[in-house]
C-alpha cells in the first residue's frame, strides 16, 4: 500500500539515512534546520511503513520552493516520483499557491527530464552553484488555483 504523510523532526534520522543513500545533499544538522524553517512541510512517500521518498518544500506567501525531492534508487522509474510530485502539486493548488520553484543541477539530466514532464520551465541559471562546478537551473511551474 502506497501512502504519503507529513513527517516531522522525530524522523530526522530517517531523512538523513535516505539522503545519505541517494543524493547526499544534507548533513543531519541541515535536516534539523529544515524542520525548523517557517512554512516548511516535509512529506514522506511510504510503501507499507517504509519511507521510499521525501519531498521538503517551503511556502512563502503565494509560492512554494521545493528544497529537497528524492526517491530511493530501488524504486525509481516505477512511477513513485510522479505519484509524490502529483500529490505535491495538488496540495500547492489547494493552498492557492501561484507557482512552484526548485533548483536542479544542469548535469542531472534525469531529474531535469522528470521536472519537465510536470511543466517546470527554466527561468534562470546560477553559475558554478554546486560543489562540482555545475550550474543550478532555476525551474518554475505555474499553478492553477482552484
Amino acid at each position: 500500500m502506497i501512502s504519503i504523510k507529513q513527517i516531522n523532526e522525530k524522523d530526522i534520522d530517517l531523512c538523513y539515512e535516505l539522503d545519505s543513500n541517494t543524493i547526499s545533499l544534507w548533513s543531519k544538522k541541515q535536516w534539523a534546520n529544515e524542520f525548523k524553517k517557517e512554512g516548511t512541510k516535509i512529506y514522506g512517500l511510504l510503501i507499507k511503513n517504509l519511507v521510499i521518498g521525501i519531498c521538503a518544500f517551503q511556502i512563502v506567501l503565494d509560492e512554494a520552493q521545493i528544497n529537497y525531492f528524492v526517491v530511493n534508487q530501488k524504486y525509481r522509474k516505477k512511477g513513485f516520483g510522479s505519484y509524490l510530485m502529483i500529490y505535491l502539486i495538488e496540495n500547492c493548488e489547494k493552498f492557492n499557491l501561484k507557482k512552484l520553484l526548485l533548483e536542479v543541477s544542469q548535469s542531472n539530466i534525469i531529474a531535469e527530464r522528470f521536472y519537465s514532464r510536470f511543466d517546470f520551465s527554466t527561468v534562470g541559471i546560477r553559475k558554478n552553484y554546486y560543489k562540482d562546478g555545475s550550474h543550478a537551473l532555476l525551474k518554475e511551474k505555474k499553478l492553477t488555483t482552484k
